[in-house]
């Protein structure tokens, strides 16, 4: 307990038995799953259990004493020790009196009524002593089950209010079956309770002239009250179901909710459990053939594979439906159904059950024992599970055989309706069958409806079996419902977080920084919209190659290779920082479009002509990037430094980007100089278009970014009117350098002339006259 904090909620868990200690029902699966699931969703949680003799002496050896104080019962101080014992996580507290629980049975005794309050008082006792034997353990909520810690609440309001350790603690009671309430006479008012002085106290837990409900007295003191299953909370509601109490259930509706149970799916697994003959999975249920040839041989039933296998793991009472079973049971094995019955109860169906096995020798088989290792095998090896109840609060039975595999038949009640999903032949769903009424006839028909899926449908059936083993019955939903209750009832102590998963690191990638002698590197801080994506032709690799050269040719031929390894971390680094070398492409290649579109097209006429340039960019940058590196190199070395534009155009527009991208490259070629403005973003379209011929590549970029803005027609209107203004002014004359090199140009470098690519010197006065019109 040395790890709880403040913060954490506080929950102490009284319950009459826990799994795997001591069990004989439902109850001690709950008190042995569910703190576990409280602990794994925030909570700290401690159990307090009676110290059973019958509690296996491999768990009494690990138990350690924590303390040990007297409680005042009636007129008595009775002994209680405390023995801590850690299973799972959890630590469960086992309460100690020979007196009281030094006993071969846990129930079944003249003095249940004095034992359990015994038990209620010593819980409520007890926790002022565990701050100082569990490290700060301060309880928050106290959550009770059933009859047997029933008086807990009551004894924690009447006795235990003045004490301001217990001012704050929060109480919670659950039923798991009402049927069960705990009635004694009302001579233990004042022998046992001590209540007898308190009228209002006694007035709360009196049912009758004479007699006291101890069950009663926790729904009118508890400040929560839950039940196994909402349909099971809706039924105790009602006179038919509540016992007695629907009326007191009635009026505190309001703090009433019904929570599922769910099982341990780690302890009922079919895939790893060690007690059945074969293991098998949803996706493999190779291994339950084999558990029900075993089943059928060991129970002495015919082994047979297209006989279907019905089995009840049960206690033989009306409760569980054995008037139905009885009443329908020739019917059922006369029809070729196999039934096999595991359990002990009432003399009347016992000898019911022999009768039968002697009667259908083959066909039916009866255990009249308890034996949890054979009920293992049965929920493993057979096809069907019969639950016919009169009422079932939630029931675990029907869950775990759908984890095995095995369907259940079940009767629309409490739990089993909440858990069992009744089977559709239109749509393949469900993942069992039921039937509604407390009928004989009723519970025959469901058991030949699911055993005429099994012959006739073999695929809908085995479809049936994975939905059943693919549900969900794990205590995580249901502790989850729990802690929004205490969270309810303690709003002070916050709900702990769920805990977010680690984000995996990122590995960053080092970009190189941009040298000092090619400024070209810089992208220009041009924001560009989300839904403009860049032409797939153009190549940002290409383009840090070609200012590289260009650099090159203004220098000797050592230089130029420098220059040329150069462009090649260039171009690595270009492709890892995408987003900054596609802004100013696009921008460029706005400026370009508005200065050499020849005349204003609709959307629709500019599409074709621009995805075939589209093309045919997209195939040239590859070729001359590579065939002309090293001859470039070359035919600079006896070039002039005046010559560094191989490819310039013949318009006005080409020369003043020639230009612009040779003062972007080096500071040293400055033949050219255009407003600053421009130059960024000019610098970036030519350094961009210059590994191929410089007017076919421009050309094809041009058409390709004018048709992407023309497919969205509300944005490119405003842009374009914008352009051809911006370019309707005189363009600078370039100097005569540019003359020079257009006189060294190789006749090879000379671009191919389309129609797409018609000179721009034609074409920027027409421009300019239609945008100055609009």
């Amino acid at each position: 307990m040395s790890d709880s904090t403040p913060s954490k909620l506080h929950v102490a868990f009284a319950s009459a038995e826990a799994a795997p200690f001591v069990k004989t029902g439902g109850l001690g699966d709950v008190a042995g799953s569910l703190p576990q699931a409280l602990k794994a969703a925030g909570a700290e949680v401690v159990v307090l259990v009676p110290k059973y003799d019958t509690i296996a002496q491999e768990y009494k050896d690990r138990m350690e004493h924590l303390c040990d104080f007297y409680v005042p019962l009636g007129w008595r101080n009775e002994y209680c020790g405390i023995e801590r014992l850690n299973h799972k996580g959890v630590d469960y507290l086992f309460l100690d009196n020979e007196h009281y629980f030094s006993r071969g049975y846990p129930y079944g005794f003249f003095d249940d009524g004095e034992r359990f309050a015994f038990f209620s008082k010593a819980v409520v006792e007890s926790l002022q002593y565990l701050p100082y034997a569990l490290d700060g353990f301060t309880c928050d909520v106290l959550h009770c089950n059933d009859w047997h810690t029933a008086m807990a609440p009551v004894f924690l309001r009447e006795f235990y209010q003045a004490v301001p350790l217990y001012q704050n603690i929060k109480t919670v009671f659950s039923i798991h079956n009402i049927a069960f309430q705990g009635q004694y006479s009302a001579k233990v008012l004042n022998d046992i309770l001590g209540l007898a002085h308190i009228p209002a106290a006694a007035f709360q837990l009196t049912c009758g002239p004479d007699a006291v409900n101890y069950m009663q007295g926790a729904l009118n003191y508890t400040d929560a009250i839950t039940t196994v299953s909402p349909t099971y909370a809706e039924e105790i509601k009602t006179a038919e179901f509540g016992e007695g109490l629907d009326g007191i259930l009635r009026r505190r509706a309001p703090i009433l909710q019904g929570i599922v149970n769910g099982i341990d799916t780690e302890g009922f697994d079919p895939a790893t459990d060690p007690r059945i003959p074969a293991t098998f999975t949803s996706e493999d249920r190779s291994g339950k053939a084999v558990c029900k040839a075993r089943l059928q041989e060991e129970l002495g039933l015919e082994v047979r594979d297209d006989r279907p296998l019905m089995v009840m793991v049960t206690r033989l009472t009306r409760q569980k439906g054995m008037d139905l079973v009885t009443y329908s049971l020739d019917r059922i094995l006369s029809g070729g159904v196999q039934v096999a019955v595991l359990g002990t109860g009432d003399a009347e169906y016992e000898n019911a059950l022999k009768y039968f096995e002697g009667k259908y020798p083959g066909t039916m088989a009866a255990r009249i024992q308890f034996n949890p290792a054979l009920s293992q095998r049965m929920y493993a090896g057979a096809d069907l599970f019969l639950m016919p109840s009169l009422f079932e609060p939630c029931g675990l039975s029907q869950m775990i055989a759908m984890r095995y595999g095995t369907l259940p038949i079940v009767r629309e009640t409490g739990g089993l309706k909440d858990t069992v999903a009744p089977y559709n032949q239109f749509t393949g769903e469900g993942t069992g069958f039921s039937f509604a009424n407390f009928n004989g006839d009723e519970m025959g028909d469901a058991v030949f409806r699911a055993a005429r899926l099994f012959w006739d449908d073999r695929a809908a059936f085995d479809k049936l079996v994975g939905n059943a083993m693919a549900a969900d019955f794990s205590w995580t939903r249901s502790a989850d419902a729990y802690m929004a209750i205490y969270h309810n009832l303690r709003p002070d102590i916050p709900l702990p977080q769920p805990e977010q998963p680690k984000a995996e690191p990122v590995e960053e990638v080092k970009v190189d920084e941009p040298k000092a002698n090619e400024p070209d590197a810089e992208a220009p801080n041009v924001e560009t919209p989300a839904e403009e994506k860049p032409a797939a032709p153009v190549k940002k690799p290409a383009a840090r190659k070609t200012a590289a050269r260009k650099t090159a040719t203004s220098k000797k031929t050592s230089t130029a290779a420098a220059k040329a390894e150069s462009a090649k971390t260039d171009e690595a680094a270009a492709a890892k920082a995408e987003p900054a070398a596609k802004a100013p492409a696009k921008k460029a290649a706005t400026k370009t479009a508005a200065t050499k579109t020849t005349v204003r097209k609709s959307a629709v006429a500019v599409a074709k002509p621009a995805a075939t340039a589209a093309k045919a960019a997209s195939a040239k940058p590859a070729t001359p990037k590579a065939a002309t590196a090293k001859p470039a190199a070359a035919k600079t070395a006896s070039a002039k430094p005046a010559t560094a534009k191989p490819a310039a155009a013949k318009s006005a527009a080409a020369k003043a980007s020639t230009a612009t991208a040779a003062k972007s490259t080096t500071a040293k070629a400055a033949a050219a100089k255009t407003p600053a403005t421009k130059t960024a973003a000019v610098s970036k379209a030519a350094g961009a278009k210059a590994a191929v011929p410089k007017a076919t590549a421009a050309k094809a970029a041009t058409a390709t970014k004018s048709a992407a803005a023309a497919k969205k027609p509300a944005p490119a209107a405003a842009p374009v009117q914008t352009e051809l203004e911006l370019d309707a002014a005189p363009v600078t004359p370039a100097k005569p350098a540019a003359s020079a090199a257009v006189a060294h140009t190789p006749a090879h470098a000379k671009p191919k002339m389309t129609p797409a690519a018609a000179p721009a010197t034609k074409t920027v006065p027409k421009v300019a006259r239609k945008g100055k019109r609009k």
